[in-house]
Formats: structure tokens, sequence, C-alpha cells
């Protein structure tokens, strides 16, 4: 959004602005600052004044404790009387504490009932006695307890007392009367007795709570501040609404309860404060500090609360008044300003006049600012009259470019003449156009120049390409004329000889007459042969002295160039085309030669494909003619070969009943190598009456008793099975109580490559007979 202000209102609108700016952020500071002053004291004296009070309670509190653990002591003492007599003392003595101590409710004591009468057995039940106030009398009462079991909160005083240590129980209510309107909030202070350092039984006070719920009315370090105590059961004991006494604190702190882990950090005894909203939904800082009495493991907690806005009541005061002296002095600084900024728009409006001209584009030589002052705003009005001269020349330069004289010279302000650089800079943009378009219309020419040339070739490659002289011939001297060129050579690459290739000059010209020569190039030899070994164009125009003469009707001399193009498909050199030229040739011919090139090793290819196809097709036409003839020698061949393999077959089958004649006649074994049974016929298996699985992978030495002679005999037997020497044995052995005799013969069976791989056994029963 644009603001539609003057200078004047402008400079006063940003003055102002600025200050109130400076005047805002030193207010920020100034306040952040004092808001944490002040908040860091109110902390300072919360923790001051939470410190004192939790010592108070912890003295007061740690007084009835002393006095509690004081006639645990004495009472242990007592004990050791002989017999009862200590019982009348210990209870002369509980009324005695009672009467001097106010605040003491009722004195008790609880015997175990296991360690004072030595008849009974059970870990439960015991004794109790007590002295309680009722007005201004004192009542005692004596009972037995615990006799099904004891009561959680007596095994909390109980295990504790084991250890050594002093308890609070969590308070509770109670009315000595009965009556439900005389209930008072009340702990138990809690001593073990131990007598000669075992655990007999525990001594208590039950103290009222009424005292440190006056003491925590009394805290109130702030307006609005409060102060509460709470037992480790998490319960009220203290605070300024009496409503509250006994009542579980996580009512009041839903949710920081579980944030803040204040349940563990009460029961821990651990100091601790957070800002958090209170009940009444206000913002809040709370402190807590534990409370400890004596050996006690069960911490109370003393907390204050105190509002966040009393907290910070003097630094806002502090603020606003900062606020109201800021406003006066911005007023006063506005007003100044106002005067000020009037004195110096005054003298602009004339400069003002003569801009509002320039935007709308007049200008002539009679605009001009006459300001008699040396200051700031005459220093401008100068400038603004040199502006107006320098805008009149450029304006003249302009009109001159416009009407085509691109060479008007512009002289510039200075080096920092934007408009001036911009003009020269428009000239200069035009003139190269000038020139890319006198370029573009000859490089136009010279690609139709190209592509005519190209479709030219293309006819004449299609026409040509049957016969490679006629090809040669007829590319070369329409490229000589096309190009410009004055004379020339085609070298095609010549094969036929494997192991002596070369290329042969196929083709040359020269002056619209053919020069039928003879010439032959190795790879590498002359620029020709250089070109191929390099696959590159050479362009040379400073051509070697002897090298080349071209030929005309006056004589004989060099050209000022030469072009040694190479016939280049897939990195294959097919051929080279040599040009001489009186002319340079300019690069766009030389890129052409380059392109028909191409084309011509492509069609060179085609050519020398067809020429070396028809040849193989005469080939294969003549060796036709001599398959025909193997053919008929083959199918005679074929016709032997089946007699033969029908004779095979009649054989194989002739062999393969031997086989089963003799499995059915004979008993056969086959073994490895080293002796191990790889194989047995059935037969076998019958007369052993025994599995293939039972049989299969045992040694042929299995169940032989063998002297060390026999031994030596039996490697000898497998080391001429193993060499290829047949063996033949007659054993005897019983099966089933018969006897038999069997004439065995041992055979090394070989395969194709001559190793013996396994030991074929025949064996014929020669004689048997039962034996009983």
């Amino acid at each position: 959004m644009k603001l539609n202000l003057n200078i004047q209102q402008r400079i006063q609108l940003f003055v102002t602005l600025s200050v109130a700016l400076i005047f805002g952020l030193g207010l920020a500071f100034i306040g952040n600052k004092a808001i944490k002053t002040a908040r860091r004291n109110a902390v300072e004296l919360t923790q001051e004044t939470l410190q004192k009070y939790s010592l108070d309670i912890e003295k007061q509190m740690g007084a009835d404790m002393e006095s509690v653990k004081t006639l645990s002591q004495a009472v242990s003492i007592y004990k050791t009387f002989p017999g009862d007599s200590w019982k009348p003392v210990v209870q002369n003595m509980y009324k005695a504490v009672l009467r001097a101590n106010e605040n003491v409710l009722s004195v008790w004591d609880s015997w175990e009932l296991n360690v004072i009468d030595s008849s009974y057995t059970k870990p439960y039940g015991r004794y109790v006695y007590e002295v309680y106030r009722e007005g201004s009398e004192l009542k005692e009462n004596q009972m037995f307890k615990s006799m099904d079991g004891d009561p959680p909160l007596y095994i909390f005083n109980k295990t504790e007392g084991q250890q050594g240590f002093e308890t609070i129980n969590v308070p509770y209510f109670y009315t000595y009367t009965g009556r439900q309107e005389d209930n008072i909030l009340m702990t138990s202070l809690v001593s073990p007795i131990l007598v000669k350092n075992k655990f007999t039984g525990v001594v208590g006070f039950d103290i009222s709570l009424e005292r440190f719920q006056n003491l925590v009315r009394t805290i109130q370090p702030f307006e609005g501040s409060y102060a509460v105590l709470i037992s480790t059961d998490l319960k009220y004991v203290g605070h300024l609404d009496q409503t509250k006494l006994g009542q579980d604190i996580a009512e009041d702190f839903p949710e920081d309860f579980v944030m803040q882990g204040m349940d563990v950090k009460i029961q821990n005894g651990e100091k601790f404060n957070f800002f958090g909203n209170g009940p009444d939904g206000n913002s809040y800082y709370f402190a807590f500090n534990p409370v400890w009495v004596e050996k006690a493991r069960t911490p109370w907690m003393l907390g204050i609360a105190v509002p966040k806005s009393t907290m910070l009541a003097d630094a806002r005061s502090t603020t606003w008044a900062l606020v109201i002296v800021g406003l006066i002095g911005l007023l006063a600084i506005s007003l100044l300003v106002w005067w000020i900024s009037r004195q110096i728009t005054a003298n602009i409006l004339g400069v003002t006049n003569l801009l509002g001209k320039l935007s709308k584009g007049h200008l002539d030589s009679s605009m001009t600012v006459d300001i008699h002052t040396s200051d700031e705003i005459g220093i401008m009005a100068e400038a603004l009259n040199d502006s107006v001269v320098g805008l009149l020349k450029k304006v003249e330069f302009a009109k001159k470019i416009g009407t085509g004289q691109l060479n008007t010279n512009l002289e510039l302000l200075s080096e920092e003449d934007e408009l001036g650089t911009a003009l020269v800079e428009m000239q200069r943009s035009l003139l190269a156009a000038k020139e890319e378009e006198e370029k573009r219309l000859v490089e136009e020419d010279q690609r139709s120049w190209t592509n005519e040339g190209l479709a030219k070739f293309g006819d004449i490659l299609r026409q040509n390409n049957d016969n490679l002289d006629n090809l040669a011939n007829s590319i070369l001297s329409n490229l000589i004329t096309y190009v410009g060129a004055n004379q020339g050579g085609v070298f095609i690459y010549n094969d036929d000889d494997k192991g002596n290739e070369f290329y042969q000059m196929v083709a040359a010209y020269a002056y619209d007459r053919k020069k039928f020569l003879k010439k032959d190039v190795l790879v590498g030899e002359g620029l020709v042969g250089t070109s191929v070994l390099e696959k590159k164009t050479i362009y040379m125009t400073n051509v070697p002295e002897n090298y080349i003469q071209i030929t005309s009707g006056t004589g004989e001399a060099r050209p000022r160039c030469l072009l040694i193009v190479p016939l280049l498909i897939e990195e294959n050199v097919l051929g080279v085309i040599e040009m001489a030229s009186f002319t340079l040739l300019e690069p766009y011919k030389i890129e052409f030669v380059e392109k028909v090139g191409q084309s011509i090793a492509s069609t060179l290819q085609s050519v020398r494909i067809n020429l070396r196809t028809q040849a193989l097709l005469n080939r294969s036409q003549q060796q036709a003619e001599e398959l025909s003839a193997q053919e008929e020698e083959m199918r005679q061949n074929m016709e032997e070969l089946q007699a033969t393999q029908e004779e095979s077959a009649r054989k194989g089958n002739e062999m393969q009943s031997y086989i089963e004649a003799l499995n059915t006649s004979t008993y056969v074994v086959e073994y490895d190598p080293d002796g191990t049974i790889i194989n047995v016929n059935d037969l076998f298996l019958e007369l052993l009456g025994l599995g293939r699985e039972e049989v299969v992978g045992t040694h042929h030495s299995d169940k032989l008793q063998l002297s060390s002679i026999q031994q030596k005999e039996y490697d000898k037997f497998w080391m001429d099975l193993r060499a290829g020497r047949q063996r033949k044995e007659t054993n005897s052995f019983k099966v089933a109580g018969v006897s038999y005799t069997f004439e065995e013969t041992y055979t090394p069976i070989r395969d194709e490559s001559g190793l013996i791989y396994k030991i074929l056994k025949i064996a014929n029963n020669i004689a048997s007979k039962g034996h009983k």
C-alpha cells in the first residue's frame, strides 16, 4: 500500500516512528529486566520464609519426638525391674508427661505379647496401655490388640522400630468422646522400646495438629500468598482453608501432580519448586521444603504458593511510569520534528515541480531551476540542471539512431551515466545485429549450397553403385567441379592379398581430363597414408615443394592448398579423397567434402559387399554341385552304418541274455578296488539269507580269521587284482549248517581310460552237504 504523503509528512512520520521504536525497545528491555529482578527477589524471599518456618516446625515436632524417644528409653530401663513392679512407675510417668505437655492428647505404649509373656508364641498380639486427656481429666485404658494379626499401621511402626527408627504416623481424625463434632486432626509420634537391643514394643504420643494449622495461617510473605503443610501420605495437615485439612493434594494439582512428580518428591523429602496454576485457576509460584524430624524416615513438606501477579506488581508499576514519561517525550519530539521538516521542504518545491514535468516526458532547454543556496538543495538543483542538458543530448542521439545513422557518437556524462551507457549499448547491439544478419545470409547461402550438393551426390551414388571404377570417376569429377578445386584422386582400400593390404588409386582428375595413373599407398605412407592412420582430415595451405603440381595449358604450378579426407565408416577407412586447388577452400566446403565422404564410404561398403556376395554366389553354386556328389556317397555310407547298428543291437540283446543266464546260474559279486562290496546278485543273497542292505558296504575280509602269513597272502591277492591280474580261488564256508565249496573267478573291470574301477567275482558251487 502506497502512502500519499509529502516530504514533510514523511520526515515527521519516519522520525517519530524511529523514536517510538527505540523507546519501545528500551522500555521492553527495562521492563523485562525489572520483571526478572522482581521475580528473582520474590523467589529468594519465598525460599527464605519457607526455610525459616520449615526449621520452626522441625524444632516443635523434634521436641515432641525427643520427649517420646526419652520416654521409650526410660521405659526400656524400667522394664528390666523384677516382676510387674515397673508398670505403676511407667503409668505414673505417662500421666506426668501428659500433664506437662498441653499439646499432647495421649501417651500410650504397645508391648509384644511374645516378649513379655514367655508362654505366648504367636508372632502377633500385643498389650496396650494408654493415658488420654478428656477435658480437664486424665483417663487410662488397658487392652489387648492384634490378636488376629497386626494392622498395617502397626506393622509399619514395628518394622521401622526393629531398625531403630522413630516414625511419624499419617494424620487422622479422632475423637476421644465419640462425638463427631469433637473430631481432632492428629498424628502419632512413635519411638521403639529396645530392651537389651531387642524390639519389645513402642511408645507413642498422640498430638494435635491444630498448632501447625495456626502456624501455617500466619505464613504470608506476599499479599494473596498462602502456605500448606503436607504429610508423607500427601494429605493437607495445614492449610489456609480449614475445609481442606485431611484432603489429598492431588485433588488441587491433577496435572502438576503427575508432571512434577510431586508424590515421589514429597515422600523422598526432596526440595522443589515450579510455576503452575492453582486450584482457583490463577498462576502461582509454588515452593516446597521438607520437614525432617529426628531419625524418622517419614518427612513432611511445607509449601508456599505466591500469586505470579503479586510477584510482578512493583515491576509493572515501574513499567507504566516509564510508558507515561515516554509518551510525553514522544509528543515533544514530534512537535520539534514538524518545525524542522517544514523549514527543509520549503526550498524543495521548485525542484519537485521540475521533476513533475520530467516525469510526464516534457523536456526543453528552458527547464532549469534557479535556487541561490549552497546547501544540499542547491547542489541538488545544479545536478538536476546538468541532467536536463544530458537528457537533451541523449534525445538528439536517439533521433539520429532512429534514422539509421548508427555511427553517431554520444558523450557520456560520467562513468555512472546508466542511460547514456544503455543508449551506447543499444547502438552496439544494432550494429551487431546488422553484422549478424549479413553473416546469417552468408550462412544461409552456404547451407543451401551444401544441401544441394548432398542431394546431387546422393543421386550420383545411387546411379553408379554397381561398378567401383565408374563410381570413383563420377564422384571425383563432379566433386572437383562442385567444390571449385583443380585436381584430385580417389584411393580405395585393397585387401585381396591378405597381409599385403594397401590403398589403390582408382580415379584421378585434372582440368576436365582423366589421368589414368596407377599409384598404390600403404598405411602411414605420405600424407594419404597418414590420413588413413590417424583417421582424420588433413588440410594444408603450405603444400610441400615437390609433393604435387597442377598442370594447365600455361605450364605447371604448385597449388595453394591440399585437402585429404578419409572415407570412414564405423572407424574403418575404406578409401581416401585427395584434392588440390589454386584457391583456398573455405571451412564449409571442407565440411561438405567430409559429409559427402561419409556417404561415399557407405556406398563403397555396399558395392564391396555386393561384389563379394556375387563372388560367393558363384562359388556356392560350384560347391552345391560338389555337395550333391558327396550326398550320394554319404547315403551309401548311411545304409552301411544302419546295417552295422542292427548287428550291434542283436549282439547287445544276446549279451543281455548271457548276463541274465549268468545271474540265474552263478553267484555274482562286485567290489570296488579296495574290496568293499558295491553290488551282489539276488541268487547269492538267497543263499546267504540276507537283505541287500546288509551285504552292500561290507568288506571282502569281514568274518575272516587270518594269521600273519595268511594276511600277507591276502594283501598280495588284492594287489594283483588292482594291478589288473585275474585271480581264481577255491573257498569253503557254512551257511545255515550247510557247507559250501566255491570256485571263484576275480576279474578287474576297466573304464574308457583304462583305469580299474571295480572287481567282478563269479562263483560256482562245486560241492555242498548238510551237517547237524
